[in-house]
């Protein structure tokens, strides 16, 4: 199983696809990887060689992946959170941040329905 960025990424599968599994990187910078490392993206992860690897590495670290931008999201909601904004008092309350209603829906961000005893409307 090939390492890239502190993930394993699936020996089975493309090498084009398999990138995915790593945090941080999509179908697009996937293939921008690809295309900059010069490796075939049909090639399935089991069949690369050393050198494929280690060109894959060293493109993957010109991107902010992983822990870091793991890190630095969760920096960003903090900031929102300590300095009191309505995104971040959203955010700290559970409710959904862009505007959307909750009179009705909103259901995965608020959880179950909590039944209410007397209320009809």
């Amino acid at each position: 199983m090939a390492r890239i960025a502190g993930v394993d990424i699936p020996r089975d599968k493309r090498v084009e696809v398999a990138l995915t599994y790593i945090y941080g990187i999509g179908p697009t910078r996937a293939r921008t990887i690809l295309s900059k490392t010069g490796v075939n993206p049909d090639t399935r992860v089991k069949d690369l060689e050393d050198g494929d690897v280690q060109k894959l590495r060293g493109a993957t670290e010109a991107f902010t992946i992983e822990g870091d931008l793991r890190r630095q999201e969760g920096m960003a909601l903090k900031r929102l959170q300590d300095i009191g904004c309505l995104r971040g008092r959203r955010h700290r309350m559970s409710l959904p941040v862009r505007g959307q209603r909750t009179r009705t829906n909103a259901r995965t961000r608020r959880g179950a329905r909590k039944t209410v005893a007397g209320k009809k409307k």
